[in-house]
């Protein structure tokens, strides 16, 4: 059995508020043509199909495009929901889109309902578990605690018991949302934090020949058989350095995995430049960057006089211009978003609670209330987004 994995497609997302929809529709014209250059038997998107929970006009049509093309290359697509979609409106006909060989698999109760595929004289199951909010999902896998370990270890041991039922030898491919422990995140994720813990375990996965991950926009291998495709596009500066591919598996009659990647196109390389306006304007090992989009950070002690167009005059895709005054880190004046930089909700707020009580910081019930209030609130916004 071969099959493509890919993931996080994010139709209807800009970059830095420039219109990405050309560089979407030519990855999705990639991607119908590798299905046929491989000769793939099955497509696999592992969530985050759109953006947000409810897409622009623009980024349904370019999905509803992709779909017709995969159904007439004949090929089977398997597709879960992410934490971007609206399962609700994701799964809307699914019943319908099925019988021209699109799986969409957006409802938490029938994650053990597999997509079985034919390969040889065999079967291969593919099990789609959309993204498990655990707050949303609890009541239906009854588990005690509303985090991500949990409401994943509850999925998939439903999915264990069905596959215990099959044929022996019978093949077995997972496709999950979630953020797994040896993953490595950029800055284009949507935090998915739960009571202060986001990752869970690889080993929840044991039992199954691959697993195929969504959320994480790089690219990786946690384990031979637990695989991150990626977005096929970058979204944010912090993925500058990413190779953008597809994950192209062999999964062998016994189980056995080898995969390689494919890689996708690049509508515009990236570049961050760092250091005074001057010299970023006259350095000669720059001038790659000229066709790049760019992120500036500038390091003059006084911020100079019109920065962006001077830049944009040497680099035209200078999208994002950040100040960092080159100043030692005990300063005083050092900027507050430096000071933030790399540190979480929580931290944040625990932080202003302890400058506000001079220096008193809080205990671990207080700890505990404030990661329920965030908890809450992020919850309540993934309510209104599938409700909406």
């Amino acid at each position: 059995m071969r099959f493509l994995h890919t993931s996080d497609w994010h139709l209807g997302r800009s970059f830095h508020r420039v219109s990405l929809l050309d560089a979407q529709a030519a990855f999705l014209d990639h991607l119908v043509d590798a299905v046929r250059a491989h000769e793939v038997d099955a497509v696999l998107v592992a969530g985050d199909v759109y953006d947000r929970a409810v897409p622009p006009l623009a980024a349904v049509e370019l999905f509803d495009r992709a779909l017709h093309r995969l159904a007439e290359a004949g090929v089977p697509t398997v597709m879960i929901s992410g934490n971007h979609d609206s399962a609700r409106r994701l799964g809307v006909g699914a019943g319908l889109i099925e019988r021209a060989g699109i799986h969409l698999r957006t409802d938490p109760a029938g994650c053990a309902t597999p997509v079985l595929l034919p390969d040889g004289d065999r079967e291969v199951a593919f099990y789609g578990l959309p993204y498990l909010e655990p707050a949303l999902v609890r009541d239906e896998f009854k588990v005690d605690k509303a985090h991500h370990e949990a409401v994943l270890s509850a999925a998939m041991d439903r999915v264990r018991a069905d596959l215990a039922e099959r044929p022996p030898g019978t093949g077995s491919v997972v496709l999950a949302h979630a953020f797994v422990a040896g993953g490595e995140p950029s800055d284009s994720e949507r935090d998915i934090t739960v009571g202060g813990v986001s990752a869970v375990p690889a080993g929840v996965f044991d039992g199954v020949d691959y697993v195929a991950l969504g959320h994480l926009h790089g690219s990786q291998r946690v384990s031979d058989r637990v695989r991150y495709s990626g977005s096929p596009l970058a979204y944010s500066f912090s993925e500058w350095r990413h190779r953008k591919t597809m994950w192209l598996v062999d999964l062998g009659p016994d189980g056995e995995v080898a995969a390689e990647r494919i890689d996708c196109p690049v509508p515009r390389p990236l570049a961050r430049v760092t250091g005074r306006l001057e010299e970023l304007l006259a350095d000669p090992e720059l001038a790659e960057h000229e066709v790049a989009w760019v992120e500036a950070t500038l390091t003059d002690p006084v911020r100079p006089d019109e920065p962006m167009a001077r830049l944009t005059a040497r680099f035209p895709g200078t999208l994002s211009l950040v100040f960092a005054p080159e100043k030692s880190a005990d300063d005083p004046h050092t900027s507050y978003a430096q000071r933030l930089r790399g540190r979480d909700d929580q931290q944040i707020a625990e932080d202003f609670v302890s400058h506000v009580r001079g220096g008193s910081g809080l205990d671990e019930s207080e700890r505990a209330v404030l990661r329920g209030a965030f908890d809450d609130v992020r919850v309540d916004g993934t309510a209104r987004e599938v409700t909406r």
